[in-house]
């Protein structure tokens, strides 16, 4: 893979990411670009987000709507997540069971190097209580 330079645009989508808690979409990170006062365009933020999704220096998943959502990385190794549908909290999981399961099904259908995206979305204890 070619190694992308590191733009002004790149950065500021770096940096606006870093500074958020929890997922949030392309387009909401675009509009509070613009909102600080950015000029960076809507193509160039998807495009920033992906370049980093890939290498990973952001988390990307699909909310249950099918939005694509990203955030900064916490851990650089493979995990899952635990997301808050109401507040957005994340906590990053491991899952040992769900890796054993997800190597022993592909290799009970002849599937090698399989990978798979756990996350899983429900109310945080906040959210849950009301405290919220």
């Amino acid at each position: 893979m070619a190694v992308k330079r590191n733009t002004w645009q790149r950065e500021a989508v770096r940096e606006s990411l870093n500074s958020r808690n929890g997922f949030v979409s392309a387009q909401g990170l675009h509009q509070g670009l613009r909102e600080a006062g950015s000029h960076i365009g809507l193509a160039t933020v998807y495009r920033a987000l992906a370049d980093l999704a890939n290498v990973g220096e952001a988390d990307s998943l699909q909310s249950p709507e099918g939005e694509s959502l990203y955030r900064a990385c916490e851990t650089t190794g493979h995990h899952h997540h635990l997301i808050c549908r109401n507040c957005g909290l994340t906590v990053e999981i491991e899952a040992t069971e769900v890796e054993r399961w997800a190597r022993q099904t592909a290799s009970d259908h002849g599937f090698t190097d399989a990978r798979h995206v756990v996350d899983i979305f429900g109310l945080c204890s906040a959210c849950s209580s009301g405290s919220a």
